[in-house]
């Protein structure tokens, strides 16, 4: 079953690009990644700063800057996982460095 797991960051503590690289965490959850060959495609998100919203009301396009919820947390960044079910992609998702500060958010995808 496939699942996008929507990683949430406070970006108050978020590890720069070059720490994460580092990251023997991360290293980890990527290298049992490949192992059950579960990751799909992935991306880091940039800033919240850098976000644009899109809204049509009425037949009118609306855009504004940053995102639409008012939250500390956002998301940092998506993982297209297949795994044989939720408890699976739990597993997968409890092994994500954000899960440590931030959460990370399991959704299945419709097919």
């Amino acid at each position: 079953m496939k699942y996008v797991l929507l990683i949430c960051d406070d970006e108050s503590v978020s590890l720069s690009s070059e720490e994460l690289g580092a990251d023997p965490v991360l290293r980890a959850w990527e290298s049992d990644l490949n192992g059950r060959r579960a990751l799909s495609a992935g991306a880091r998100l940039r800033p919240v700063a850098e976000a644009t919203t899109v809204r049509v009301r009425d037949g009118e396009t609306l855009v504004s800057d940053g995102p639409f919820a008012e939250t500390k947390d956002f998301i940092g960044g998506v993982a297209l996982i297949e795994a044989a079910d939720l408890d699976e992609a739990i597993v997968v998702a409890a092994g994500h460095p954000y899960a440590r500060w931030g959460c990370v958010e399991i959704r299945p995808v419709w097919e």
